[in-house]
């Protein structure tokens, strides 16, 4: 499994995460070519190297085009979603991407006290905003990354300038993203804003805070840099990338279980789904026979370490349980990574399971063959046939 870890000692914003995948790797004309689907306002991006405290790294703009309307318009959230839900890009990034935006929108709404429909954002905002957290999807699904981890973000200090006036460090928006998550001070004697509402909303979003990067065969290191150069310390997003180890005895996970007896069958999917979405990497119920004859359900919720906290708290919200019970476990995994293959229906992405370098099992990736079976309308299972047929001369 690849494994992205955000070492964040001076901040995080959306270009700063962009410009550390690019550093680490990621072919930058692709991810451009990615961005281009996207029906926005004239621009062009850039990514250079740049130093900072004389260390360097890769630094993403977005430069607004000739043709950028001067006069300042405002967008709902409907109209900043629009060109994401319209790009063609594939599924699981249209879904992580429109994800962070409606945590965003829904963050500010709640700083405003007004409902997700009347928000409005600032056309040119929303022109990096959504080009920063599309981009940063593209390049986690383009890398192979599975799991996110970031070091707790630092909150900054002193005051920010924007369109509501002169606001205190973190943002109000910023720390309504980061409700919950572990905050530290930061470098000393900066006096400005480290982390951004849009860094906040990407990590927070897709990942899990980490004190410390999680033991991993170390593939690629990117720096990406921020917009200020400090003199005391570089103004870089540091990102490893590397695989967790099947060897190496895989990872420890908590097993977390309860048992409830008067749930209905609707409210049982609908708090499989919450307790994946709190981190857990695994969920399933179990019938079981509980006291007095009752037929019940037993819900077992497999968890890493940094998510153990926010799936109890979503077993004792959306469940009827008075109790739950957790014991830590080991696991063994494949080294799991991503290759396309083509078929005679188009190409179709297939994970790839690997110990010790050799190919165990291979699955073709569902929603590709999904998508294909619709709009070919052929069988799901024949495209699934066509997918493993492509894999047998690798």
């Amino acid at each position: 499994m690849k494994v992205a870890y955000f070492d964040c000692f001076s901040g995080a914003s959306g270009d700063m995460i962009l410009g550390s995948l690019v550093d680490a790797g990621l072919d930058s004309v692709v991810l451009a070519r990615e961005l281009k689907k996207l029906s926005l306002p004239p621009h062009s991006v850039s990514f250079k190297k740049v130093l900072r405290a004389g260390i360097a790294g890769t630094k993403f703009d977005v430069l607004p085009g000739q043709g950028s309307k001067e006069t300042v318009r405002y967008l709902s959230f409907k109209e900043l979603c629009r060109p994401v839900e319209q790009s063609g890009l594939p599924e699981n990034v249209l879904k992580d991407s429109l994800k962070i935006l409606k945590r965003l929108g829904e963050c500010e709404a709640k700083v405003h006290n007004t409902t997700l429909e009347d928000v409005h954002f600032h056309e040119l905002g929303a022109l990096d905003t959504v080009l920063d957290v599309v981009g940063a999807v593209v390049a986690f699904d383009k890398l192979g990354v599975e799991e996110i981890f970031f070091s707790p973000l630092p909150a900054g200090s002193g005051f920010v300038d924007c369109e509501h006036g002169r606001l205190p460090v973190p943002a109000p928006i910023t720390l309504e993203l980061l409700r919950g998550q572990k905050v530290v001070s930061g470098p000393a004697n900066r006096g400005c804003e480290l982390t951004t509402p849009t860094g906040a909303a990407i990590l927070t979003t897709l990942g899990k805070c980490a004190e410390s990067c999680p033991d991993i065969a170390l593939d690629a290191i990117g720096y990406g840099a921020g917009s200020r150069d400090f003199s005391e310390s570089p103004n870089l997003l540091r990102v490893l990338l590397g695989e967790k180890s099947a060897v190496a005895g895989g990872d420890e996970v908590w097993v977390i279980e309860t048992n409830v007896d008067d749930m209905t069958g609707e409210l049982c999917g609908y708090v499989t789904g919450k307790i994946l979405e709190a981190g857990a990497v695994d969920v399933y119920t179990t019938a079981v026979q509980m006291k007095k004859n009752r037929p019940g359900v037993l819900f077992t919720a497999i968890v890493p370490e940094g998510a153990k906290e926010a799936v109890e708290k979503v077993f004792f919200r959306e469940t009827t349980t008075f109790g739950v019970r957790s014991y830590k476990t080991s696991r063994r995994v494949l080294g799991r990574s991503f290759i396309e293959v083509e078929t005679r229906y188009g190409p179709v992405k297939v994970k790839v399971g690997r110990l010790n370098g050799q190919i165990k099992n291979m699955s073709p990736e569902y929603e590709d063959c999904r998508r294909i079976a619709e709009s070919k309308a052929v069988p799901l299972k024949t495209v699934y046939e066509a997918a493993m047929e492509a894999t047998k001369n690798l």
